[in-house]
């Protein structure tokens, strides 16, 4: 059955026989990191062993007393791990949808603080993953902070964005993307995270 999983699915494996744990068949799936290194993900284990020494039984469609088999399942393995192999795959520049900041807003100046609070509540009322750099430094500062969170979006707000009703967006990796209307930026935003561009 494990086998026939992997078959539909289309995943290359290979057969490791005597490897397998005393109680059963199991499917370790491993990945390889950006430095070529491999890692365990997860892994599936049927147990055939352990039902039966805890004398778990089950009444089957026939109305007869069986014995299950187990399933020991670890998704992703340690989570630890996993999140560890996913920073440095990534190398900390995740792609918009797993970033725990999506956009950073910032403020050119104290006067344009309200409609920077405006525009991240906009963005946290849209599900997007949004922090306000409202912190009391310099906009370069503020600009570098967050582009060395790599932080994929960042929004200026100042005196133009403000009779706009709009934001100038920076992008990582690409620069000043120009000035947008928020909602499509929001919509720009949303549409890159569903199709996990």
């Amino acid at each position: 059955m494990l086998e026939e999983i992997l078959v539909e699915n289309k995943i290359d494996y290979f057969k490791a026989v005597g490897e397998a744990a005393i109680y059963g068949p199991k499917m370790d799936l491993i990945s390889k990191d950006s430095l070529g290194r491999e890692w365990q993900i997860s892994t599936i284990q049927l147990d055939l062993i352990m039902p039966q020494r805890f004398g778990l039984k089950y009444i089957d469609s026939d109305g007869k007393e069986k014995t299950p088999v187990m399933i020991h399942r670890a998704i992703v393995g340690s989570p630890e791990r996993f999140f560890g192999i996913l920073i440095e795959h990534y190398a900390g520049a995740f792609p918009l949808w797993l970033s725990p900041v999506q956009v950073s807003v910032i403020p050119i100046g104290e006067k344009h603080l309200a409609y920077a609070k405006e525009i991240q509540k906009t963005l946290i009322d849209n599900n997007v993953r949004s922090e306000l750099r409202d912190e009391n430094e310099t906009l370069g500062k503020k600009i570098r902070e967050a582009e060395m969170q790599k932080t994929p979006y960042l929004l200026i707000v100042g005196d133009k964005e403000i009779s706009a009703n709009a934001v100038s967006v920076r992008a990582r990796g690409k620069g000043d993307l120009g000035q947008l209307p928020t909602d499509k930026f929001i919509a720009k935003i949303k549409d890159e995270i569903i199709n996990r561009i």
